[in-house]
């Protein structure tokens, strides 16, 4: 893929845990570029539809659930191969497994409450930023 953006989400519980500045201060010292920043509630239906590559699977009304349950940060991020740099930099989903001084093994506590959401490199990185960066 030569597509040079990606979206990255700090998601409801680190906002709600006072850590925005903090990621976004990882992620610049890192080097990526921050070129797009939002934040917002997400309504049911917005979750729904931005999440709908997982609609049917048992852990999609619980995501969509936590996803509504407080405002988010939208950051959107520009450079070479920054979709798999970032999703290297925040770590593996389960913050038990990502490796130390990672994003979600930092500030994550779950899967689901793992800080951040960062765009997945196979799936639509294009949807996903113009959701938030249109």
């Amino acid at each position: 893929m030569d597509f040079n953006q990606t979206l990255l989400l700090v998601k409801p519980d680190a906002v709600g845990k006072h850590h925005i500045g903090e990621i976004l201060g990882r992620l610049e010292t890192a080097g990526f570029a921050v070129t797009g920043l939002v934040m917002r509630r997400l309504s049911r239906e917005e979750a729904e539809e931005f999440y709908a590559i997982h609609r049917g699977k048992e852990f999609f009304a619980g995501l969509v659930e936590f996803m509504t349950s407080g405002p988010l940060v939208a950051v959107r991020l520009d450079g070479p191969d920054v979709c798999r740099r970032v999703r290297a930099f925040v770590g593996l989903t389960d913050p038990s497994k990502a490796a130390p001084g990672t994003i979600r093994a930092d500030f994550g506590t779950s899967v689901r409450t793992n800080a951040v959401h960062a765009s997945n490199p196979d799936e639509d990185v294009r949807r996903e930023v113009a959701f938030f960066f249109p």
